[in-house]
């Protein structure tokens, strides 16, 4: 990418904030394990000023110009996610986007200098989780990468999650309790397999948010989680009305117990 309106819009808003501002203290988000970023673009001045300012929220970040450096990463340890601009010497974005998405299903970010929608539209037919139009925010482009690591590590896993007297076949979204079918909402489903699959974890309402609902309680009610459990243990055992399965932790969250 010719250096013009992206560099400068990304060297304005890396400097917005206030002179030698110091990562902040944890906020529950993914940045907190030193995520590795692998940023693929050929401007210079772009990698320089979003690999600083990655690195300054709590990422490591390593850079590739071309198609050839960024392989040679990817052969390794694999990152946590990948940002890749779509137009570079060589092979594309998408060309390497292609490549990758043959043997791995790492997240991609890319990023996008046209304004038209075939770029985007055949990104994202390639497999790519999000996209970014350059010129861009640094403070954008970490929150789509917050949101698409969250994201991409709650995806359902395949197969059946059994515990004693329940059953949850997670590729055919149903439910056994008791040898019983139980009809779940997808919001019900997403919740209960969610807790099941890390059986004994406490989590807070507000993690819940973030990790079923996608979200988090700035905009969302935090009560909308106690609705959807008292709502599964009705469902889950209806003659009682309470889940041995669905335990409260008082002023913590939820737990699953098996």
């Amino acid at each position: 990418m010719a250096a013009g309106a992206g560099a400068e819009t990304v060297t304005k808003a890396c400097a917005t904030g206030p002179a030698g501002r110091r990562p902040g203290p944890y906020d529950g988000r993914v940045a907190i394990r030193a995520d590795r970023i692998l940023l693929v673009d050929d401007e210079p001045r772009v990698r320089q000023v979003v690999s600083a300012y990655l690195e300054r929220e709590g990422f490591k970040v390593d850079q590739a110009a071309d198609a050839a450096t960024a392989r040679e990463f990817l052969a390794g340890p694999p990152p946590d996610l990948v940002v890749l601009d779509v137009m570079f010497p060589g092979a594309s974005g998408l060309d390497l986007l292609a490549d990758l998405r043959a043997n791995s299903d790492v997240p991609v970010i890319m990023l996008t200098a046209r304004s038209g929608e075939d770029d985007r539209i055949r990104g994202l037919e390639l497999g790519a989780d999000d996209y970014v139009v350059k010129p861009f925010s640094p403070r954008e482009l970490v929150a789509r990468i917050r949101t698409v690591l969250r994201r991409t590590r709650r995806r359902p896993q395949e197969g059946t999650i059994r515990h004693p007297d329940l059953e949850i076949d997670v590729s055919a979204r149903q439910v056994w309790a008791e040898g019983r079918s139980v009809e779940l909402t997808a919001k019900e489903f997403d919740l209960l397999a969610f807790l099941a699959g890390h059986p004994l974890q406490v989590f807070s309402r507000n993690v819940l948010l973030e990790e079923v609902w996608d979200s988090s309680a700035e905009w969302q009610d935090p009560a909308t989680v106690t609705v959807h459990v008292r709502r599964l243990r009705t469902k889950l055992q209806p003659e009682s009305g309470e889940s041995r399965w669905l335990e409260t932790v008082w002023g913590v969250g939820y737990r699953f117990r098996p």
